[in-house]
């Protein structure tokens, strides 16, 4: 008894798994598109003045001297 109630319960899985799943004849096609030829691409924006320039490291103090 149990032989035959598991092999219906695996038929009805195996009938679900076949109804859902992709059959393979997917007739849709697709076609890319393209910018219009007018488009530009950004460019960065320029600075008004050098406020925004990055800080430059202060300049490296002499050496001392070695003592003799």
């Amino acid at each position: 008894m149990k032989k035959l109630v598991l092999a219906s319960l695996s038929a009805l899985a195996l009938l679900g798994v076949a109804a859902c799943s992709d059959s393979g004849t997917d007739n849709t096609t697709t076609q890319s598109t393209n910018p219009p030829a007018t488009e530009q691409p950004m460019k960065p924006a320029a600075p008004a003045d050098n406020s925004t320039k990055p800080a430059e490291p202060a300049p490296a103090a002499p050496a001392p001297a070695p003592a003799q």
